[in-house]
């Protein structure tokens, strides 16, 4: 008698996702509250975006990581609102929510009881230790090759339960490291996903999802174990009803490769291209990365992060593969962006910022690009014309200047990038030039039909046409990245008309 393997069932296909635009917003720094984002949605930004990306709005929403470090996952922080809310505001709306993977609060009711009772504890298996992934000790050796985005090792010491240890901390003490290896962990995270599923989030954004696979004898970043815990989070959310969009910075080819298993990565390329295109005139790395970018990618200007460049750079990681800029045109870039924004980039970066981001530049995009309103409306024409799912960040949005009132009361960083904004405040921007340009372009990318349809480029100098093509309809975007001028023309069922150009936002002298 022959046995036979029972047959493994396929993993639910991922389901259909709107592909328009998506705004990512704090709902407390815009708005107020989630019912507040919603009303902002269907009112003066109507039409304009298919989506949100609802930053952590969890309970408590302004821990010590801006949300990422939620006590509890699961609950929507009331000060915001309820589940209920949230799921008025993905009626008729993708609503994106992040799984933080990697880590929990070190205020966590489950660490607590671990530090309370140490590995008496229920929850002890789920925490990671350095004994945890090293039982038999760390060599020096392995604790240099640890990969980390920010200075020093990844552990802090910690009594738990009466007993000195080291415990598993990448980013900050207060966000302890997860053992995924552990059914503990697994539980916990299930059912963040399917709290989120059931209150109406439809996209799933992991967090900080390149540390979790830590092996000894690894880098401990986007190890095979990582793609293997990416997997089976993608098949609960696949079952839930969410599409997933992975996280991860790192060398262009790396996002290359992830964008073959998953449903979504970002282009975190893009950014830095853009700059320098339009701080060079050089239209010739971009122009590559169009042509071998995945197209299952969200696009991005700005997030609530910083500005990534080890994204276009070489990696330790990859030794002997360059990146799309060299080393000198990435340092120029980053001291233009400091020179454009008056050196306040420069205070909240690295380390005159407490949180020492050895990968990103924290500024905000308007500033990036000394706030010259052509060339900024021109950068989000260009996110808006590259394939895939456009999002725009609500400081972006309202062509934001770095606060630096906000990072001199908190010390951190990236809080140059993450006003809070007032009701009168966001009336006002809303009536400048390059906020309504970019709110025309939006409403142009989620309703025209030829964006349904087939993508072209032509790069050649410092110029550049994007165009899109479906069936007699066509939306095109001729530009100049050394002069800052461009121009947005349609066709739709054979008739042919200029939508935008650069002299809508700034006149050209007559």
């Amino acid at each position: 008698m022959t046995d036979h393997a029972a047959p493994v069932p396929a993993a639910p296909a991922a389901p259909a996702v709107r592909t328009g635009p998506q705004l990512i917003a704090y709902a407390d720094r815009i708005g107020g509250d989630v019912a507040r984002l919603a009303a902002l949605l269907d009112g003066p930004l109507a039409g304009a975006f298919d989506g949100v990306h609802v930053l952590p709005f969890f309970t408590p929403f302004d821990g010590t990581d801006a949300g990422f470090d939620p006590r509890d996952h699961t609950v929507v922080d009331p000060r915001l609102g309820t589940w209920d809310d949230v799921r008025r505001l993905a009626d008729g709306r993708t609503v994106m929510a992040d799984v933080i993977v990697n880590h929990v609060s070190a205020e966590s009711a489950q660490f607590q009881d671990v530090r309370e009772r140490g590995d008496a504890s229920p929850w002890a298996p789920m925490f990671l230790t350095l004994g945890s992934v090293f039982p038999d000790g760390a060599t020096e050796e392995d604790l240099a090759r640890i990969y980390r985005p920010r200075p020093g090792l990844p552990f802090t010491a910690m009594t738990l339960g009466g007993e000195r240890r080291l415990v598993w901390t990448t980013f900050t003490p207060d966000q302890v490291d997860i053992d995924l290896r552990t059914a503990q962990a697994w539980d916990y995270l299930t059912s963040v996903v399917d709290a989120l599923t059931s209150g109406g989030v439809t996209m799933l954004r992991l967090d900080a999802v390149g540390y979790t696979g830590k092996e000894a004898g690894t880098d401990c970043f986007m190890t095979p174990a990582t793609a293997e815990y990416t997997r089976r989070v993608v098949e609960h959310a696949h079952a839930r009803g969410a599409q997933v969009l992975v996280e991860v910075h790192g060398h262009y080819l790396q996002q290359v490769e992830i964008a073959q298993t998953v449903d979504l990565v970002y282009d975190f390329a893009l950014p830095p291209l853009v700059l320098h295109a339009l701080t060079t005139g050089d239209l010739g790395p971009l122009g590559r990365w169009l042509g071998i970018r995945p197209a299952n990618a969200v696009t991005v200007l700005d997030t609530h992060d910083g500005i990534g460049i080890v994204d276009v750079g070489p990696s330790d990681l990859r030794p002997g593969e360059p990146g799309l800029l060299p080393p000198a045109d990435i340092d120029a870039l980053v001291e233009r962006i400091h020179d454009n924004s008056g050196g306040t980039s420069r205070q909240a970066t690295g380390a005159a910022a407490s949180n020492l981001d050895l990968y990103q530049v924290n500024c905000t995009f308007y500033d990036a690009l000394g706030r010259d309103d052509r060339r900024y409306v021109l950068a989000r024409l260009v996110q808006l014309f590259v394939p895939g799912i456009p999002q725009v960040y609500y400081v972006g949005l309202l062509a934001g200047e770095n606060d630096m009132d906000l990072l001199a009361a908190t010390g951190v960083g990236r809080d140059v990038n993450r006003h809070r904004y007032t009701d009168d405040e966001v009336t006002a921007a809303l009536d400048r030039p390059a906020v309504r340009a970019q709110l025309e372009a939006l409403r142009l990318r989620t309703t025209h039909p030829a964006f349904r349809g087939t993508f072209h480029h032509e790069v050649s100098g410092r110029s550049a046409r994007l165009r899109w093509t479906s069936g007699t309809d066509a939306a095109e975007l001729e530009l100049d990245a050394a002069a800052g001028t461009f121009t947005v023309r349609t066709t739709t069922g054979g008739a042919s008309r200029t939508v935008l150009t650069d002299a809508d936002v700034v006149p050209r002298p007559a």
